[in-house]
């Protein structure tokens, strides 16, 4: 199931593409909002997440999950359901839980029974183009949600601008394979290969890259993989090192993931982190976020990941298109 059948690495040579891709859609009007819940799940939800990162300070909360929060209709918050295909459940379902509380959604989709639903009602929908598999796709929807959101805050924000920046710098860092980012990715593959991967990031950006990352480790490469988040493992999960160094040694990798554009603080604790658990657990890799924008460091950072997710794949001599667990699931809650 790889979509239009090029092989996985070449999407994520194509990052840049998409953003720029991205840039260029056609967004309906939307009605403006103060609040927004930002729906969605998979790689449709990445695609929240990086929408929410692109807007830091405004009240914008990704949800992942059936329905909307329980708050949401008390603050008339504005919904954005994210689909790629537009047939996914727990987003459908946040449709009509909006649609019962009598609040405004809008659309973000390539078609499906989400595209015809906001058709029916008169609710603004973005379309772009399909083709792809959802986690293939998060730049092209996270630069659309990114906009919308832009919109719907009326920020003023230029957010084209923006994604035209960030595609320049993925571009430059994987460089059709011979980047840096590409190298590294490669490199911490090898390093990570029949261990465990646990990816650690600061919160805000950094968190949220590492969250991609272990997604993409998962699906890409069929393997374990785990995130947490600085400072809040610091209060518990950094105390899970101490009783069992051989393991950590034989079977885990550590990956930091850090972010010198975002709080001070947060890095502190993130080379701390590193000197404690040092020993303990191997740390196989550093990888340091570019550029100012949330979305370029998101990026950054992220598509160090999705090589590294791909060529565990091409290591483990597994096709990392195929998601025959995930597809023969969906189908046996279908029959449920």
């Amino acid at each position: 199931m790889g979509g239009t059948g090029m092989p996985m690495m070449d999407h994520v040579y194509g990052t840049g593409d998409q953003l720029r891709e991205a840039a260029a859609v056609d967004l309906p009007a939307v009605p403006p909002a103060g609040v927004v819940v930002v729906a969605g799940m998979g790689g449709s939800g990445m695609a929240a997440r990086v929408g929410a990162l692109s807007a830091p300070g405004a009240a914008v909360f990704p949800h992942g999950t059936y329905g909307i929060p329980s708050w949401a209709a008390g603050r008339g918050a504005l919904v954005v359901a994210v689909s790629y295909s537009g047939n996914t459940e727990e987003t459908l379902s946040a449709v009509d839980a909006a649609t019962d509380a009598g609040l405004q959604y809008i659309a973000v989709t390539t078609g499906g029974a989400l595209a015809e639903r906001a058709s029916a009602d008169g609710a603004p929908v973005a379309l772009f183009a399909g083709g792809l598999q959802p986690r293939a796709a998060v730049a092209l929807q996270g630069g659309v949600v990114a906009r919308m959101l832009h919109a719907v805050l009326e920020s003023g924000y230029d957010i084209e601008a923006d994604l035209s920046r960030t595609s320049e710098l993925v571009d430059g860092l994987l460089d059709g394979g011979s980047g840096p980012a590409a190298t590294l990715g490669r490199d911490l593959a090898d390093a990570l290969f029949g261990r465990i991967a646990v990816i650690y990031g600061g919160h805000g950006v950094a968190s949220g890259a590492a969250v991609r990352w272990k997604t993409q480790i998962n699906e890409n490469a069929k393997m374990p993989a785990y995130a947490g988040e600085v400072p809040e493992l610091d209060h518990n999960e950094l105390e899970s090192w101490g009783a069992l160094p051989e393991l950590g040694e034989r079977a885990i990798g550590v990956v930091m993931l850090r972010d010198p554009g975002g709080s001070a603080a947060v890095e502190r604790r993130m080379a701390l982190t590193a000197e404690v658990i040092d020993g303990r657990v191997p740390v196989v890799g550093d990888v340091v976020a570019q550029g100012t924008s949330p979305l370029e460091r998101f990026f950054s950072l992220g598509v160090v990941g999705d090589v590294t997710s791909v060529h565990l794949a091409d290591i483990a001599g597994v096709d990392a298109a195929r998601i025959d667990l995930l597809e023969g699931f969906k189908q046996r809650l279908g029959r449920a």
